[in-house]
């Protein structure tokens, strides 16, 4: 780990990892306790009350944060030879079919996100296994199955990503990078919150939002108060 300065150790005693904050000034703390060389990952974890084992409180969905991720999305494209060019022209980083269900069968993954067709969702199923637990399955819901393999693409681009709650009930995402102003740092995360709140599931019972965190990739979580952001 770097050597901290003295204005970081400042910083972290400034912070008190028992208070809850509002989003403001969770954001402000996590860019003054980051002292990464590179420019780090800002990213949120949102507890929920629900039970992601009944299908019925499954949270999934797809938001396009105001500014971008701050990362360019590396796309794959999985489609039929008609469908190639569409793809290549809206930006996609790599387009094929069963050469790259090989590869992927093969153990590559080095990619952001999958978007497929209709047509060979039989033969991309069979990459669940592998693709699943990346959290790289293509799936209609959030747009990545689809004929107008363009849009889906320039959305990707734009700085949309995908969210889904894990079997602890929590949602992980990456929401920005740290060189980021405070101000587009917050919209990004406010954005994705107010998407959570708004696919609450009507079987989940009591607190729908139980705690957020937001951290960098080398900080500690500095946890915010949920009221500030849910109403």
């Amino acid at each position: 780990m770097a050597k901290l300065t003295k204005q970081q150790k400042e910083a972290l005693a400034k912070f008190d990892k028992s208070k809850i904050y509002s989003l403001t000034e969770a954001v402000d703390i996590v860019k003054k306790i980051t002292y990464t060389k590179f420019d780090a990952s800002v990213d949120l974890n949102v507890r929920l009350g629900v039970d992601p084992r009944k299908a019925n409180q499954m949270v999934r969905g797809s938001v396009t944060l105001p500014h971008g991720t701050g990362k360019v999305a590396r796309v794959l494209v999985l489609c039929t030879p008609d469908k190639a060019q569409e793809a290549i022209d809206a930006g996609a980083d790599f387009v094929g079919l069963d050469d790259y269900i090989q590869k992927i069968k093969d153990g590559w993954t080095d990619i952001d996100v999958v978007i497929t067709t209709p047509n060979v969702m039989p033969k991309v199923g069979a990459l669940g296994r592998i693709l699943g637990p990346r959290g790289l399955m293509p799936n209609p819901k959030t747009g990545t199955v689809t004929m107008d393999v363009a849009k889906a693409i320039q959305e990707v681009k734009a700085g949309k990503i995908d969210f889904k709650v894990d079997k602890y009930g929590i949602i992980h995402a990456g929401v920005a990078k740290v060189s980021f102003s405070n101000e587009q740092i917050i919209e990004n995360a406010f954005e994705l919150i107010h998407t959570i709140n708004k696919l609450k599931p009507t079987a989940a019972k009591g607190a729908y939002v139980k705690s957020i965190f937001i951290s960098s990739t080398m900080s500690p979580g500095v946890q915010i108060e949920p009221k500030s952001v849910t109403h």
